[in-house]
């Protein structure tokens, strides 16, 4: 893209950053250079996460004529691809179904059977808490369908829910690398922010710092109503009764290497560059961002607000206002739009009453190219979007407050419709002040 380009049309330059956002995270850019000296016996991979089928590829290719290669994979529904020694099997997100779990029972069975002379590779990526799921003893499927519902619909944060699904896990929170007799070499794609391995995927690899009591509370603060089987194993868990999950200094993990080899901060950095090289300035408000969605975008308003009213000698316009991370959406209404979405409705409303939305170009979408349980990956908007579907006869602050913010971007057409990205590095927000 050019300058040229970018001036007849912001939107689509706002469509190529995030195109080389996606792109900054393509597991079969980024595998091949962290993957180990292969060892003496067998390799067997095994792994989770809407990136996981990519990643496994990505091994294959590298090692696929040259090892003792085989495994096992779980990603979602519809983000399988064909492999030729290394098996991948579709499963539910982000609500755990019975297909993840006779996948996830496999995968147990097979670390299970290694030697010190194997080596177990394990490709984690975004979406594995729900595609790993092999419950606790006394805990059914679903039973774990069931809090999990509770907890995604809650407002509760990724790193909470996936508190208590380490402790209802016999994989996961480091329960995966304690069962291998192999060396460990986890590769991972972070989708949560602080890319702390022991939150993604609820790190099946790596110690982990929560308690019994920590997800118990977690249940308590977010008021869900968990079925009695759970609530039965956490308090076992309180008591003693049962195992803690492994804790930082644990000697039983000092086999387990685990590298985080893919970031939204990465992304993000690809998105300024593009901009960078046709003259538009860019402001990083880091990958890190959270909240409920419709209060993050009143928060990016306001940023926009501040750069257009008080401009800097050395941030004049165009600038592009970028974030990464991953919202919340706590669900009252029964509309249909994931946080993406319902946050760039937040933004766009927000410019409207502060009076600048004329100056203003917004995008925003998942890296894994579904936002929420959206077809889409995201949606944009222009100066005019607002007023136009204002004149469709439409209210858009009462499809937001219904959690209906593809009742306004759907209607525009102004939707971001990829498919499965088969990677995984959260939220790309994006707002172009012109």
């Amino acid at each position: 893209m050019n300058l040229d380009e970018f001036n007849s049309d912001p939107i689509l330059f706002l469509k190529e950053t995030f195109h080389q956002a996606v792109k900054a995270a393509d597991p079969t850019e980024i595998v091949p250079s962290y993957l180990p000296n292969p060892p003496k016996g067998k390799i067997l991979v095994v792994g989770a996460g809407k990136a996981a089928a990519s990643m496994a590829c990505a091994v294959e290719k590298e090692w696929g004529d040259k090892t003792k290669l085989e495994g096992l994979v779980i990603t979602r529904y519809a983000h399988g691809l064909p492999l030729k020694k290394i098996r991948c099997i579709e499963a539910g997100h982000p609500v755990p179904d019975l297909a993840g779990e006779d996948a996830a029972n496999e995968i147990y069975n097979a670390v299970e059977k290694l030697t010190a002379n194997d080596l177990l590779l394990v490709l984690i990526s975004g979406g594995g808490s729900s595609l790993l799921s092999l419950p606790v003893e006394g805990v059914s499927n679903d039973d774990l369908k069931n809090v999990t519902k509770k907890l995604l619909s809650s407002g509760a944060p990724i790193t909470d829910i996936n508190i208590v699904r380490k402790h209802l896990s016999r994989i996961q929170g480091g329960k995966l690398s304690l069962l291998s007799k192999a060396p460990v070499t986890a590769l991972i794609i972070s989708d949560v922010v602080g890319d702390d391995p022991s939150d993604i995927a609820s790190g099946p690899c790596v110690a982990d710092p929560s308690t019994y009591k920590d997800a118990f509370n977690v249940i308590k603060r977010w008021n869900v109503d968990a079925p009695i089987s759970i609530c039965s194993h956490l308090e076992k868990g309180l008591n003693g009764i049962v195992e803690e999950t492994p804790k930082p200094g644990d000697i039983r993990l000092k086999h387990s290497r685990n590298y985080v080899i893919s970031t939204a901060r990465e992304s993000l950095l690809a998105a300024s560059k593009l901009a960078k090289k046709i003259g538009v300035k860019t402001i990083s408000l880091g990958d890190a961002i959270t909240g409920e969605a419709k209060d993050v975008g009143e928060v990016m308003a306001g940023w926009a607000r501040e750069l257009i009213l008080y401009p800097d000698a050395n941030f004049k316009p165009p600038i592009l206002l970028l974030s990464g991370g991953e919202c919340t959406v706590t669900v009252k209404g029964n509309g249909r739009g994931g946080r993406c979405a319902e946050f760039l409705l937040s933004t766009a409303l927000r410019l409207e009453a502060l009076g600048i939305h004329n100056r203003i170009y917004g995008l925003a979408a998942d890296t894994d190219g579904i936002d929420g349980v959206s077809p889409h990956a995201g949606v944009y908007f222009d100066p005019e979007s607002i007023s136009i579907i204002r004149s469709k006869g439409l209210d858009p602050r009462a499809l937001l407050d219904n959690n209906d913010a593809l009742g306004v971007f759907e209607p525009l057409e102004n939707v971001i419709t990829t498919g499965p990205t088969r990677t995984n590095v959260n939220d790309f927000r994006a707002l172009l002040i012109i």
